[in-house]
């Protein structure tokens, strides 16, 4: 497992979401590249040990992060909230939206990292182009899950799957066919569905990353140029 010793320092927030306070951890290094907003599963938090280590690891390689709980304490024992995918979404939404409002993030692209039924609220969040969302990666996640909005997705999207994690690399193929945008599809060889192998997290964390990375510098490139010269 990677050491969760981030290179920059971490600073509680609040984050303001569905009419919610919701508690979160902003990483940000010196001139961030795009900032990566994490939508984590069911069962886990901001504080997770390996959200938390892969974030250090993307902040490594110039980008920000964005920690927060999706669910209060309440609501996150109640597991129909926690299976709720658009409820989900509607909280990744609000983050977006928080982020562009921040003064330490506003201006600077935003994609998102999803784990399991949070993949799925990121790609419904994804799929409205008001959000302006730069990337999506899920690891190990339920694209599944994200329905008719996966054909509505335009943002690049990776999915990447641990191959022993055989039901959810199907479900991943599956939903990999329903994506009308820039994608793929990267299969980590022998890893199950946490990528407790070792070895098997850091290739996640170098996939993401470089996924984030081209997809915020062609969003910084078009914001560069007229607005008649972008790809439509």
């Amino acid at each position: 497992m990677m050491s969760d010793t981030p290179s920059t320092p971490r600073e509680e927030v609040i984050v303001l979401s569905d009419g919610l306070r919701l508690p979160g951890t902003l990483g940000l290094p010196k001139n961030p590249r795009g900032l990566v907003i994490f939508a984590h599963g069911s069962g886990s938090s901001r504080l997770s040990p390996r959200n938390r280590a892969v974030a250090a690891e993307i902040q490594a390689r110039g980008c920000g992060t964005l920690l927060f709980d999706l669910l209060t304490d309440e609501e996150a024992r109640d597991r129909a909230r926690v299976f709720d995918i658009d409820l989900l979404a509607q909280r990744v939404a609000g983050a977006v939206a928080w982020a562009r409002r921040n003064a330490e993030t506003i201006g600077i692209p935003i994609g998102l990292f999803g784990a399991s039924t949070g993949a799925a609220a990121a790609l419904v969040a994804a799929a409205d182009p008001r959000l302006a969302i730069a990337a999506v990666v899920s690891r190990g996640g339920r694209a599944d899950l994200a329905g008719n909005h996966l054909s509505r997705v335009r943002c690049p999207t990776l999915l990447v799957v641990g191959g022993a994690d055989r039901e959810v690399l199907e479900l991943n193929r599956q939903a990999f066919v329903r994506l009308n945008c820039r994608k793929g599809l990267e299969v980590v060889p022998g890893a199950t569905h946490l990528f407790e192998e070792p070895g098997a997290l850091e290739q996640v964390v170098d996939l993401a990353a470089s996924w984030f990375s081209a997809a915020f510098a062609r969003a910084l490139s078009d914001s560069d140029r007229p607005a008649n010269a972008r790809c439509q």
